[in-house]
């Protein structure tokens, strides 16, 4: 695996008032770019690292500026996503003229200053709740240096860090240079199979298994809070297979505690925003919120193993 470099990453949105992304009320910063590419990635404009254009056909009100002010003769109803990305350049002339907001710009760059005089008004509801910052995407760790320094601003405020993190990474950088920084570690564990990590996620698992068990050792020692979470995906992850392979590899570690995340269909709705190919589209089971029963059951596995949810 090669060495991040000190790129800025872009910045997808900076969410604050956020219940779901550690404790208390956090701000979560979303950076774009991720070394996997999940069949059911939550966040699939989140998948590229460049910046990429976003349209809303529900939002469109079918004037046609954006026709006209573009240069590249990219847009046109005939495509199948109405962007001709081979086309376009991303100069942003459809974006400053569209009137409804259909047509935006996914992703930003921004500067460590900036993020954080965006971050700062939170502070108060940090203090109050036991929250902080959370770092997602995306994937964090693909830049290292950046998110480094960011995190360092961070505990120079005084303020609570943690990393939702798919941990496919190099461990000695992620150690020397953002382990000394978190104060948490929220850890993907998606499935146990190498082969099939691979066919739904684009990457095997034996990086991310071999980071999980390094950084879990340092964490206890070092009493941080690292928390394995997998994802509930109807048919791939929540299999009761996966689901007893995950519990089996936790308890291993002396595990006993992890988080299992429900499914959320909505994801569905981002992809032809950005372009990108659905394949589960016409899938009733992955277009459906799943039942209640599932969460039990896979909660159920992980008790018989001394895991809590």
């Amino acid at each position: 695996m090669k060495k991040t470099g000190s790129t800025a990453p872009l910045v997808l949105e900076i969410k604050g008032n956020s219940l779901d992304d550690g404790p208390g009320i956090r701000t979560v910063v979303f950076f774009k770019g991720c070394p996997l590419s999940c069949a059911w990635c939550h966040n699939p404009e989140s998948k590229k690292a460049g910046p990429e254009l976003s349209f809303d056909a529900g939002v469109c009100i079918s004037c046609g500026a954006c026709v006209k002010a573009c240069p590249e003769i990219a847009l046109s109803r005939d495509n199948p996503y109405y962007i001709d990305r081979k086309k376009c350049t991303m100069c942003l002339a459809c974006v400053r003229d569209c009137p409804s907001g259909a047509l935006s710009a996914v992703g930003r760059e921004m500067s460590i200053e900036q993020i954080i005089e965006k971050i700062l008004p939170d502070k108060p509801f940090f203090e109050t709740s036991g929250g902080g910052v959370t770092l997602s995407g995306g994937e964090p760790a693909l830049c290292m240096d950046f998110v480094s320094a960011l995190l360092r601003e961070l505990k120079n405020h005084g303020i609570h860090t943690l990393i939702e993190t798919s941990g496919f990474f190099r461990l000695d950088e992620f150690m020397e240079k953002l382990y000394p920084l978190l104060d948490a570690i929220y850890f993907d564990i998606k499935i146990m199979d190498s082969a099939v990590h691979k066919k739904y996620c684009g990457v095997p698992n034996e990086t991310i298994l071999d980071n999980f068990r390094s950084i879990f050792a340092a964490a206890a020692r070092d009493r941080k809070r690292i928390l394995a979470r997998t994802p509930l995906v109807p048919g791939i992850t929540d299999t009761d297979e996966n689901i007893s392979q995950i519990a089996l590899f936790l308890k291993s570690l002396g595990a006993d505690e992890a988080a299992l995340l429900p499914y959320n269909p909505l994801w569905h709705d981002k992809c032809g925003k950005v372009g990108a190919e659905d394949p589960y589209r016409k899938s009733r089971e992955m277009t459906s919120f799943p039942d209640r029963e599932i969460l039990e059951r896979c909660r159920a596995i992980f008790a018989e193993h001394g895991i809590r949810t």
